[in-house]
């Protein structure tokens, strides 16, 4: 089980005193990488006229741009809501970046009430995210948009 809470000090600790917002999202992926269990990506989308522009991430190569309303990513950002989704084959419009990703959760992220992009964690395990992980990752977000200095992007 995954210790949200943690996870959220330390991503505080970590953008302590950072104007600049490309190492506070680059350590953001890092440290999901490094406590969530059985994930093959993790990272962000930056908006960019209507599409998300690829940002920092771990995991392997990926999507450099994806049209908002399209995919998950596309789809959580133009409806500015949380998808959490357990099986992506069944998801309309599923962007297939990395052919084993089988769950998906996204999360939007915000400056001044406006979608600024998406934190995006992928499974190979159908089923793998949960109420509790879409709640922690929210509480996550919300303090990344907290502690990130946006005006930079």
């Amino acid at each position: 089980m995954t210790d949200y809470a943690l996870l959220t000090a330390q991503l505080s600790a970590l953008a302590a005193d950072e104007p600049h917002w490309l190492p506070v999202l680059s350590n953001a992926a890092a440290l999901l990488w490094e406590s969530l269990e059985n994930i093959n990506w993790a990272g962000f989308y930056l908006t960019r006229r209507e599409s998300l522009l690829l940002g920092p991430f771990q995991g392997k190569v990926a999507c450099i741009r994806i049209p908002y309303g399209r995919g998950v990513c596309g789809t959580a950002a133009a409806e500015d809501k949380t998808q959490l989704v357990p099986d992506v084959h069944a998801f309309p419009g599923h962007i297939a970046c990395d052919s084993a990703s089988r769950s998906e959760i996204v999360v939007p992220l915000h400056c001044g009430g406006t979608v600024v992009g998406v934190l995006d964690i992928d499974s190979p395990t159908e089923g793998r995210f949960t109420e509790q992980d879409r709640q922690g990752l929210e509480t996550f977000a919300r303090t990344l948009e907290e502690v990130t200095h946006w005006q930079a992007l």
